[in-house]
């Protein structure tokens, strides 16, 4: 017989470090997982920067002041009657295109738009203009907990 040690890693030993990692493992892919769901998904994000930009043009490009819409312009999501910024004005519907034919793509998403006066409450810098002749415009769009804004304006020049 001989006095040699043996050399290498007992059952228990093996098995302790198993355990040890396992348990590693498990807490680094449970913070992970937590992180995915929590997080943006940029789809979403850009969805909601395309809707408030179309929007945000199809504003800017009425004119500054007209006449009050018609009846059928304040009822549901079509803003096809909307003659001037101002209808604009506590627009808080699904997304939808002019027409009010919901967004496919959109289900979830909610825009809403506020469109303010420069005077009155809001302030940008005109440039010499008077403040009634600048409207501030802000866009919410919403899906979920996440939300988008977008502010523009429009002057009566």
């Amino acid at each position: 017989m001989s006095n040699r040690r043996q050399r290498g890693v007992t059952l228990v030993e093996l098995i302790v470090a198993i355990v040890i990692v396992s348990v590693g493992l498990a807490g680094v892919l449970a913070a992970l997982s937590r992180t995915t769901v929590a997080s943006t998904n940029p789809m979403v994000v850009k969805q909601m920067t395309a809707i408030a930009e179309g929007m945000m043009e199809e504003i800017q490009l009425r004119q500054f002041d007209v006449a009050a819409p018609t009846e059928a312009a304040l009822n549901g999501c079509a803003r096809n009657h909307f003659n001037d910024v101002r209808d604009y004005q506590g627009y808080n519907q699904p997304a939808c295109d002019m027409a009010g034919n919901a967004l496919p793509l959109a289900a979830q998403m909610n825009v809403a738009v506020n469109a303010v006066v420069a005077g009155a409450g809001a302030s940008i810098t005109t440039n010499n203009l008077p403040p009634a002749d600048a409207i501030i415009i802000d866009i919410t769009v919403t899906s979920g907990g996440q939300a988008h804004v977008l502010r523009g304006w429009r002057t009566r020049y």
